[in-house]
């Protein structure tokens, strides 16, 4: 039992001596050690501890943004009308090339109508007579040889021969078709001695100088677009440029969409632009005068919104911030930021608010 004791005292006395032996070293290492006196264990480099970052950045100053965007549209002619006739009958006569020019009230098909010309002229034989004894009768009441009724019935019978000669001079000038406005023709589906019917498409016409170019944008751009705006577009198979003006706007969002429709309007003298051709629309938006633009890759979406880090006295700092319009590259900062900071845009998920920064400025695109 005694060695036992004698045991468990040199045990104890041993791991005491141990524990003395720790703490006396720690206070040596406190006292001598890097960043003496209480330095905690961080580095030269302040609050965040360890040496500067380095970062990039770039200096925001105003500017004029004229914003863009980019959609896609549709080539439609000014007007485009099916040519059909409004009577039936035999087709007497074709006046127009296939794909040729028409020009506005130009005949184009002459339909048979000896028919409606005897017709015409039994009228008139018959509005004559009811014109004759439409006077002697109205001679004759003067007289009071008739009663006024009598007179009556002569002039009803004038009226309704006067209506059915009108009527068939209507029908007879439907004979004739002609061009509602100036255009170019397109291929014809009938031939002279045809039986023509209202059903029948005899051709196209359409007027395609100016073109009407119909495209839709996002809603929230819908404050942004105005009439009288310049466009440029592209067509398939061109590199070319083309100008066309804003001439109209839908009053109203599409509903199913949430787009706005717009409506321009492109010259076309030379025909190189064909009606129901796609179009890559490049609209410009309002320009905002005095803008202050960061690049996409700066932001950092938050909780409450959206927070960008600048470098102020060798430390960045968050800076909460709104935006508005975005490009590819950039983003519209309308509220959080001043001219003359310096943004930083690499590096940033890792900083923490007051962390040292060692800054590479560079030119903004």
């Amino acid at each position: 039992m005694k060695i036992k004791y004698i045991v468990y005292t040199i045990l104890i006395l041993g791991f005491g001596a141990l524990v003395a032996y720790r703490i006396i070293q720690n206070k040596s290492e406190g006292a001598g050690g890097p960043g003496g006196g209480g330095g905690g264990g961080r580095g030269p480099g302040g609050p965040g501890g360890g040496p500067a970052m380095r970062v990039s950045g770039v200096v925001v100053q105003p500017q004029n943004f004229a914003n863009s965007v980019s959609v896609t549209g549709s080539i439609e002619a000014n007007e485009q009308v099916q040519i059909r006739s409004q009577v039936s009958g035999v087709v007497k006569s074709i006046s127009f090339q296939e794909g040729g020019k028409v020009s506005k009230g130009q005949v184009l098909v002459k339909i048979d109508d000896s028919e409606l010309r005897a017709q015409l002229a039994q009228a008139q034989t018959r509005r004559n007579l009811a014109a004759e004894n439409e006077r002697r009768a109205g001679l004759l009441l003067k007289k009071e040889a008739i009663s006024r009724e009598e007179y009556d019935v002569a002039r009803a019978d004038l009226k309704s021969a006067q209506a059915q000669t009108q009527l068939i001079q209507a029908q007879l000038a439907k004979t004739t078709i002609r061009a509602p406005f100036s255009g170019q023709i397109g291929l014809r589906n009938i031939s002279e001695g045809a039986f023509l019917s209202p059903e029948t498409v005899i051709a196209n016409l359409i007027s395609i100088d100016p073109l009407k170019i119909t495209f839709s944008v996002p809603e929230k751009y819908a404050a942004q677009v105005k009439e009288n705006t310049t466009l440029n577009f592209t067509v398939a198979g061109s590199d070319k440029k083309h100008k066309a003006t804003v001439y109209a706007i839908e009053p109203g969002i599409e509903a199913s969409s949430r787009t706005l429709q717009l409506r321009a309007r492109a010259a076309n003298s030379n025909g190189e632009l064909r009606p129901g051709s796609f179009a890559n629309i490049e609209l410009p938006l309002t320009v905002v005068e005095n803008a202050l633009l960061v690049p996409t890759q700066a932001i950092i979406p938050v909780q409450n919104g959206k927070k960008v880090f600048i470098a102020k006295d060798g430390k960045a700092k968050e800076a909460m911030i709104e935006t508005s319009t975005r490009t590819e590259t950039d983003v519209l900062v309308s509220t959080g930021l001043q001219p003359g900071d310096t943004v930083l845009t690499t590096g940033i998920m890792t900083l923490k608010e007051g962390s040292p920064v060692q800054v590479a400025v560079g030119k903004k695109q």
